[in-house]
């Protein structure tokens, strides 16, 4: 990578979801993670470990359909062998949703049976939904539940408060707002993060997040660049030559011609985020 620009971001909002969350888990059962499938290390809270202790935990890799299918298959098999539960998910087509509620009911097997033995078959089971901002929460539960109950936004902090939902099959959804940690131990983590939304790009300095961006792609999806924008012949350049010439391509052009690279970047940053550049994976 060509720079390591330096990302952090812990606002107010998301110390209080973090003790929210910590008084609401006595009330739950177990732990959906949502998690990026693009980034399907660097978007998990290391601070969950601590946080849900010893609930279980469902970890869903949402937004499958953006994701390297080969990459998404890999970190799979390393849940896996972690001893976790674990689906490949599109919360917005439905894509392997159909087994979320098998899945519940073979982690919960054990917690049934004893509310059965006690005489309280049917007991609601009842999960908290947790993630960083962006991962797609609310569009999970908006499918899960049929209709579009929780508030759904293509950008990190839209949803600020608790709230339960009833997706059927006795399974009840607590949703709560996306929460990251106080401090990216690792830069790279900040920047994927960075990469796909789940820091509000205001906050950022955009042009260095896309030169950043160029510097994984150009090495690991150069074709996707080739395919997408039309420009070839830039496996020597640095990043912000590679964002200048897509400026240029586009005709994003300020007074004396020079391109114009914060909009190009913003552009840039959009269209990976919408899946333009095809199926990319950055962890």
């Amino acid at each position: 990578m060509d720079s390591i620009p330096n990302v952090q971001w812990f606002p107010g909002h998301m110390a209080k979801t973090r003790r929210l969350m910590k008084e609401q888990l006595p009330l739950v059962d177990a732990v959906v993670e949502l998690v990026d499938a693009r980034v399907s290390v660097s978007s998990r809270n290391p601070e969950l470990d601590d946080l849900v202790g010893m609930k279980p935990r469902i970890v869903l890799l949402n937004k499958c359909d953006l994701a390297d299918e080969n990459a998404t298959a890999r970190r799979l098999r390393a849940l896996t062998q972690e001893g976790a539960f674990s689906l490949a998910v599109d919360c917005r087509s439905g894509k392997g949703l159909a087994g979320f509620q098998p899945l519940v009911k073979r982690v919960l097997r054990e917690y049934i049976t004893r509310n059965e033995e006690k005489g309280m078959a049917g007991k609601p089971l009842r999960l908290m939904v947790v993630g960083i901002p962006n991962t797609g929460k609310s569009s999970f539960i908006n499918r899960m539940a049929g209709k579009n109950r929780a508030k759904v936004a293509d950008r990190p902090g839209v949803t600020r408060h608790n709230n339960w939902f009833n997706i059927g099959q006795g399974i009840e959804l607590l949703d709560t707002p996306g929460v990251l940690w106080p401090k990216f131990e690792d830069p790279i983590v900040g920047l994927r993060l960075a990469f796909i939304g789940s820091i509000k790009d205001e906050i950022l300095d955009i042009t260095e997040i896309a030169a950043a961006f160029l510097s994984v792609v150009k090495t690991e999806y150069a074709g996707r660049l080739t395919e997408r924008y039309r420009i070839t012949d830039f496996s020597d350049c640095e990043a912000w030559e590679v964002l200048e010439q897509i400026a240029r391509k586009r005709g994003m052009l300020i007074s004396g011609g020079e391109a114009d690279l914060e909009r190009a970047s913003v552009m840039l940053l959009d269209e990976y985020r919408a899946g333009k550049l095809g199926r990319i994976s950055l962890d």
